[in-house]
């Protein structure tokens, strides 16, 4: 997986260690988008989860979509990260998302954004006054008060008090809670830490919240100072397990945190103006590395680029475009012809290769001398067709206008532009 920096250096994505604060080694992922990454994120998850579960996955994800490159990780004792749960505390938490960003600024850039769910939540707010690169921080789901997961303890309580230390059972997994946890989440003080915040502020949170009240959201909001935003995610359950409220999630924050973030970024290359008719795709050098270039079809804005090592795969290649091409009214064709006879098509994919193969390979080619350019398109079709249909749309799939122009004579005219 890979991406770029703001400056245009390649950037790698894909599973990291980092050394904690206590020299213990934390396990992260790092999601990075397809093209410039516009801001990087840390991704601190809920109370004895990990950086896997559904909502943080999902939405680093969905966030890179947005150009925004995050970074998960494990909280020490937890996931795959080293260290043992029953020696951590929330002020642990809050040192191992410093060290997550000290990660970030030191082989990646420094974090913008910080992004908490849940106890996580809590510790985003926790941690922002030690990064000083942070401009955003966003909660989900989250607590006002870390003290408020005490009540997951009420009935070892007495023998957390009296022994030192329990074993509770939470999400369907045993945990050692001390008696040092509990006195360390009563001590933090969170609410200065959420009234001195140096950074915008976005709530996220459920009104049916079943695991934190969306009182704690008002509380938080009552608490911290403008700039600050507060948006419901109408309907989801705190662990955020439906892929459409993940979705959402991170598209509010990819909007919301953008207005914060982008004065920290390096201005972006000027595009030329490459305004044309209707009908017209213009295409010019981008100027960036050896082969970049910039594609205008209407008000549409294209890449192309040539892959490593020739180019710097900055965008699809010249052929992949053209797959692409026959690939795309390839599919429109299928669905067009589907909708206007009410044929029960739910889905057409369509996969293509271009090679170079020896004419005299090529049983139903005229050419018997020389190479050949050779495209394989495999298309999937779903939906509750009978055979007859399937043939049907397989047959129709010819008469897309890409295919037939490519198999017709094709005359172009090159000429010098003034």
């Amino acid at each position: 997986m890979q991406g770029q920096s703001r400056e245009g250096r390649v950037i790698t994505g894909g599973a990291v260690q980092f050394p904690g604060p206590d020299g213990v080694m934390l396990a992260g992922h790092v999601d990075v988008p397809d093209g410039p990454a516009q801001a990087f994120a840390v991704f601190a998850h809920a109370f004895t989860f990990s950086k896997d579960t559904v909502a943080a996955s999902r939405i680093a994800r969905a966030l890179t979509e947005s150009g925004i490159a995050v970074l998960r990780f494990d909280f020490a004792g937890l996931g795959s990260s080293e260290g043992d749960f029953s020696d951590t505390s929330f002020s642990s938490n809050i040192a191992d998302i410093d060290a997550a960003s000290n990660f970030l600024r030191e082989h990646y850039e420094a974090p913008s954004i910080l992004i908490g769910h849940s106890l996580g939540g809590a510790a985003v707010l926790g941690a922002a006054h030690r990064i000083p690169e942070v401009r955003a921080v966003v909660t989900l789901g989250a607590p006002a008060d870390p003290a408020h997961v005490a009540h997951l303890f009420d009935e070892s309580r007495e023998e957390i008090e009296e022994c030192g230390h329990a074993t509770v059972t939470l999400a369907g997994r045993k945990f050692t809670i001390r008696r040092e946890f509990l006195q360390d989440i009563e001590s933090q003080p969170q609410r200065d830490r959420i009234r001195g915040l140096d950074a915008a502020l976005l709530i996220l949170h459920s009104p049916i919240d079943e695991i934190v009240a969306i009182d704690n959201a008002r509380q938080l909001y009552d608490t911290a100072r403008h700039p600050k935003s507060f948006v419901t995610i109408d309907g989801a359950n705190h662990l955020l397990t439906d892929r459409r409220d993940a979705a959402y999630v991170a598209s509010i924050i990819a909007a919301w945190s953008s207005r914060y973030t982008r004065t920290e970024q390096a201005p972006a290359p000027a595009e030329p103006d490459l305004a044309a008719p209707d009908g017209t795709v213009t295409v010019t050098e981008a100027n960036e590395g050896i082969y970049a270039q910039h594609i205008a079809a209407g008000k549409h804005r294209l890449r192309a680029d040539e892959p490593e090592p020739i180019g710097d795969d900055t965008g699809p290649s010249p052929y992949d475009l053209l797959l692409a091409s026959l690939g795309s009214c390839t599919s429109m064709t299928i669905r067009m012809y589907a909708n206007r006879k009410n044929w029960p098509l739910d889905g057409v994919h369509v996969s293509l290769r271009h090679s170079r193969v020896h004419a005299k390979d090529c049983a139903a080619c005229e050419t018997t001398k020389g190479y050949i350019d050779h495209i394989e398109r495999d298309i999937r079709i779903t939906g509750d067709l009978d055979d007859e249909q399937r043939a049907r749309l397989m047959e129709i799939a010819d008469r897309c206008p890409v295919h037939r122009t490519l198999h017709s004579e094709i005359h172009v005219t090159t000429r010098e532009a003034s």
